[in-house]
């Protein structure tokens, strides 16, 4: 394998997890309560959580909102729905402001207004299609951040991730973009810079082959005369 192979290996294996946790993701879910948590942070998991409400000041210890559901299990980036709904998916409800990722998400409070609004049984299910990004992780305690609530007709609706489609797209087209404008800036530029050096070094190197030659030759004529 060359080394130029690896190197896109690594590039795929590190960027994939990146877009997987800053993209919007659509989970079909069933509301079962909200809840507020006085969240303590570590040094583990304090990066995977946003920062305090719009107006709040950051402390190291903050309530946070919470949203439970049971929802639809995903697979494959979420194209791939199972059956039914039996997974427990906790979700936190967090302002994200100007920071990373770029949601421009103030209203959390409103947002748990909605999700109370919107809490059923199973008898008697109200469903909803979830908005979020962010990773779910029992061991790091930590939990998809809810972007956005809305009613949906049942469980069955299919969500096509068009944003993610899109975006997909115009990466690929700026990646290739950006290798065609490569190519040709080393066409045009570094290959004959880099050609000019070689014939400039080959031109040494024959100067100096050429010296010794001569001052071979002279100690040979030395040689001869003795």
């Amino acid at each position: 394998m060359s080394l130029r192979m690896i190197f896109r290996i690594v590039l795929v294996v590190l960027f994939l997890p990146f877009f997987h946790y800053v993209l919007p993701q659509h989970d079909i879910a069933r509301i079962t309560g909200t809840e507020v948590i006085r969240q303590d942070f570590s040094t583990l998991n304090r990066v995977f959580y946003a920062q305090a409400e719009s107006g709040n000041a950051e402390a190291a210890t903050r309530d946070v909102l919470f949203i439970n559901t049971i929802r639809r299990p995903t697979y494959l980036f979420g194209l791939i729905r199972g059956s039914e709904a039996k997974d427990v998916m906790i979700y936190r409800n967090e302002d994200t402001g100007w920071i990373w990722p770029p949601y421009f998400k103030f209203d959390s409070r409103d947002l748990q207004g909605e999700a109370q609004e919107y809490t059923s049984t199973a008898e008697n299910p109200k469903w909803v299609m979830i908005t979020h990004y962010g990773w779910r992780n029992r061991f790091l305690t930590i939990f998809p951040n809810a972007i956005s609530i809305k009613p949906i007709e049942g469980p069955d609706v299919r969500v096509i991730p068009w944003f993610n489609l899109f975006f997909a797209v115009a990466f690929v087209t700026l990646v290739m973009f950006l290798r065609a404008m490569w190519l040709q800036f080393r066409e045009r530029a570094l290959d004959p810079t880099l050609d000019k050096v070689g014939d400039e070094w080959d031109r040494v190197e024959a100067g100096v082959a050429e010296r010794r030659s001569r001052l071979g030759r002279w100690l040979d004529s030395w040689k001869t005369r003795k």
